[in-house]
């Protein structure tokens, strides 16, 4: 049987080295990967609560509010009243807009670099036992 513990210091050692080298790539936007990853479900889901938005990330809803504030205030998202007064719908700016083309083939340079020593199959391989992964604790 396989050590789960050195498994899982392997994937976590992973997302660090993921998550520090695309804030690295972002730094020309003035961005992380935590606010990239805000503005890439707001580019999926469109306009969006901030409850939609931190449900589907899968974090705490103030890290969130935290986020969104700085996009805000460095003019990525706007915020739009929602259906009563307490909610606030999240929207991309014209800014935003213009500049995800930029940001994509970036971040997708990065992912085809970090990729790159995998065959197709082994990528779909991949996906899916990521996808598999705790599959059973979520329903």
């Amino acid at each position: 049987m396989i050590d789960t513990t050195a498994l899982f210091h392997e994937l976590f050692q992973k997302t660090r080295f993921i998550t520090k080298e695309v804030n690295e790539k972002l730094k020309q936007y003035d961005l992380y990967s935590s606010q990239w990853s805000i503005i890439y479900c707001l580019k999926t889901l469109g306009p969006s609560t901030q409850t939609d938005i931190w449900r589907y990330l899968n974090v705490e809803a103030p890290t969130v509010t935290r986020t969104i504030t700085r996009l805000e205030k460095s003019g990525w998202v706007i915020r739009m009243e929602g259906n009563d007064k307490r909610e606030r719908i999240i929207q991309l700016t014209e800014k935003a807009n213009e500049l995800i083309p930029q940001l994509e083939e970036t971040v997708k340079a990065f992912e085809r670099e970090m990729i790159g020593n995998l065959s197709d199959d082994e990528q779909q391989e991949l996906l899916r036992l990521i996808k598999k992964m705790g599959a059973n604790e979520r329903s």
